[in-house]
């Protein structure tokens, strides 16, 4: 393998982002033949290489499956606190991590890789791909609460105005909702602004990937065409 950069290394390997690599390394989770690793550390794979004291390997077989969430699962590599985190609910043979999140009470579909290059494009806030959703409100919707929300409105949680997005009626208490942001549980941060819960909330595609018929807790593999499409798309 030639020589590249630890976080690269480590996204490689499909641990995690660059980003988080970075952090992982400056916190000194991170050692190299029993040495702590220093960012911008330069290693060719032939090193002993930990992470949390767990030794790693580069991975040449890359992996993107899209898995069907469901709800109360929670979206983390590893909490003490959760009995069972999405890795441990899925159970595929590669060491896997999540490519963008799903919170806890929301359901649907969730990208899996060990292509830690594909993470850090898709984690990149420039690329503005969308993410669909089906999303359930306790009363029902007024048209003129969804055109504000379509226009953008502001979370003073986290103090910023969403962008513009797309949003549709598909019933009484209903609406399909396309965005290309992905802020901390941001559609029910949107709707709470303009006076409803959500009570109900699936993401049904990311990017080109759709959930099609897979059922909770199932997966698929990408593959082929479809693959090669979602890469081009975050600019892989």
């Amino acid at each position: 393998m030639e020589p590249k950069r630890i976080n690269k290394y480590l996204a490689e390997c499909g641990i995690c982002s660059r980003r988080e690599a970075d952090r992982l390394v400056s916190e000194g989770r991170v050692r190299v033949n029993g040495l702590p690793a220093y960012n911008g550390q330069i290693v060719t794979g032939e090193e002993e290489i930990k992470v949390n004291g767990q030794l790693i390997r580069t991975t040449l077989d890359k992996v993107v499956l899209a898995f069907y969430k469901p709800e109360g699962v929670v979206v983390t590599t590893k909490d003490p606190h959760v009995k069972k985190t999405v890795i441990d609910y899925v159970d595929y043979p590669s060491r896997l991590t999540y490519a963008g999140r799903l919170d806890k009470d929301s359901e649907g579909l969730l990208l899996l890789t060990n292509d830690g290059d594909f993470i850090h494009a898709a984690m990149k806030g420039n690329h503005h791909y969308e993410k669909e959703y089906l999303v359930t409100l306790n009363r029902e919707v007024q048209d003129q609460d969804i055109q504000t929300l379509r226009e953008g409105v502001f979370l003073p949680e986290l103090e910023v105005k969403t962008r513009k997005c797309a949003i549709e009626r598909i019933g009484k208490y209903s609406v399909n909702m396309v965005l290309t942001q992905g802020l901390n549980r941001q559609i029910r941060r949107m709707w709470q602004t303009v006076g409803y819960t959500v009570t109900k909330l699936k993401r049904v595609r990311v990017i080109n990937i759709e959930l099609k018929s897979l059922k909770p807790g199932e997966y698929r593999i990408i593959e082929g065409e479809e693959l090669q499409m979602m890469y081009q798309q975050v600019g892989m």
